[in-house]
């Protein structure tokens, strides 16, 4: 028999973290996590949270021009209304849930400033806001009755089903179980682990976006791919780390590997330059110079000030032998965020009835073709408010409950070739890192479809393993596709 529910939540991130916590405890709610709980990327966000929460010397149309502006202005406008309107109050309500923003001797949010605003609108926790977040309101969802969250549960698969949806799972690696809802809210974050080097967690391999896709849903401008310009240049791991751009808000200088400015030779905002124009930049210097040695200064800076306002990325520096407050920090590009994702309208409704879909992996069009700086954790929140707030509209309409039914998987077949993985990783950093390299991208391309079609053929044991490879696969090729169409 199996379990049937009135929504399921794909993720543990500050999207279905917040949405599980919008609906009325006659809701019954299974969120799952890949992993542990607290592994997701919103965990990983340092920076803060944009949000104009006074009007001294800010405004929503200011927070909207920058958003547009950053994106290239092929931002969804509406979408971006609602996001700078209402993301506002989204904030004031998970203070009330007890996360803790930095506070000035007032007991006033601080705020600070990061590439792309013109205005200081960041409210923060140290540098490791998205944590801060996420224990929070991980502590409101243990107290919820109606919501069971699971640890360790794979995806395989959706089906849709009388009334829903099947949901097809790996439990602790190796059992197979089955459970129906009603409704099904993807929250599994982005497509990092497509990319050798990433400041994503290990779980970031596109799993929802491939479900969304096996499922006929839309998704859209999947190449919108972000790099952030500074992450901590370790060619040692793939899980890269990230050096805020926070700390370039706070005054960091970003230096060739001659020791020299050099933003000033692409563009007038310098350092505070929006992120993929700062990425271009560090590529073409790295092209000018023949070096990708470059580095963030912020030793003019006190040691005190440094240590109190970025705790995490002092010590984590500290572990890799560099002492930011006397020594330069090494940075390079690294894949970041994702803009594009499962399409879905203001209300996180996908193109298939019942599926939504929020934060990283959804489209929402918010942002463009770049993301700004700390809207990330913000569009978390409000999208995954709204969809919930719309499950709950369809839920209080009457709505008819999953029957069952769908047809078991069959999960037996040969292991994963090894390697298949870190070919995937190699072919995109290869053809689309930061500028595309058109002829690797329509040769990438190629051999991805090659590996898809391999990997679809049947031969295969549906792993843990299998999956993300099928996910990193698709999440490629459609990539791909898109840059190879131009």
């Amino acid at each position: 028999m199996y379990e049937k529910y009135d929504v399921i939540i794909a993720g543990c991130g500050v999207a279905g973290l917040y949405a599980a916590l919008r609906f009325d405890e006659s809701v019954n709610v299974l969120m799952v996590s890949k992993r542990d709980r607290e592994l997701s990327n919103s965990s990983l966000a340092q920076g803060g949270v944009a949000a104009v929460l006074s009007f001294d010397n800010d405004s929503f149309d200011l927070h909207y021009e920058d958003t547009l502006i950053a994106g290239g202005r092929k931002n969804n406008p509406e979408a971006v209304k609602v996001l700078v309107s209402e993301g506002p109050d989204d904030v004031r309500k998970i203070m009330t849930m007890g996360v803790d923003f930095d506070k000035d001797e007032n007991g006033n949010p601080m705020k600070t400033l990061e590439g792309g605003h013109c205005r200081r609108r960041i409210v923060h926790h140290k540098d490791k806001t998205g944590y801060e977040i996420v224990i929070k309101l991980l502590e409101q969802v243990k107290k919820r009755k109606n919501i069971t969250l699971r640890e360790n549960i794979m995806i395989t698969s959706a089906q849709r089903v009388a009334g829903g949806f099947r949901v097809d799972m790996i439990v602790d690696g190796e059992k197979h179980e089955a459970a129906y809802s009603s409704y099904l809210l993807l929250a599994t974050g982005g497509i990092g682990r497509v990319y050798r080097y990433t400041t994503n967690s290990a779980i970031a391999t596109g799993d929802g976006i491939r479900i969304a896709y096996e499922l006929g849903a839309r998704i859209k401008n999947l190449s919108y791919v972000q790099f952030h310009p500074t992450a901590f240049n370790s060619p040692e791991g793939r899980e890269q780390f990230l050096i805020s751009e926070a700390v370039r808000g706070e005054g960091a200088f970003l230096l060739n590997c001659n020791g020299e400015r050099f933003m000033d030779k692409y563009d007038k905002r310098l350092e505070l330059a929006p992120r993929d124009v700062v990425s271009r930049s560090i590529i073409l210097e790295s092209r000018r110079t023949g070096s990708n040695n470059f580095y963030l200064d912020i030793t003019h800076k006190s040691k005190e000030f440094l240590m109190n306002r970025f705790p995490t990325i002092y010590a984590r520096c500290l572990e890799e032998g560099v002492d930011i407050s006397k020594d330069y920090i090494p940075v390079f590009p690294c894949q970041h965020y994702l803009m594009g994702g499962i399409d879905v309208d203001l209300n996180g409704r996908t193109t298939i009835p019942r599926l939504y879909a929020a934060g990283e992996c959804s489209h929402t069009g918010v942002h463009g073709g770049n993301r700004l700086a700390s809207n990330s954790l913000l569009e978390a929140l409000v999208w995954g408010r709204r969809s919930a707030d719309d499950i709950m509209r369809c839920i209080n309409a009457g709505f008819s409950k999953v029957q069952g039914g769908g047809i078991d998987p069959d999960f037996s077949g040969a292991p994963l070739p090894h390697g298949m993985r870190t070919e995937i990783r190699s072919i995109m950093q290869r053809a689309y890192f930061v500028i595309p390299n058109p002829r690797a991208v329509h040769e990438g391309l190629k051999r991805i479809e090659a590996i898809l079609r391999r990997l679809k053929s049947g031969n295969f044991a549906v792993t843990p393993a299998y999956c993300e490879c099928l996910s990193l696969a698709t999440v490629a090729a459609i990539i791909l596709r898109e840059v190879d169409e131009g």
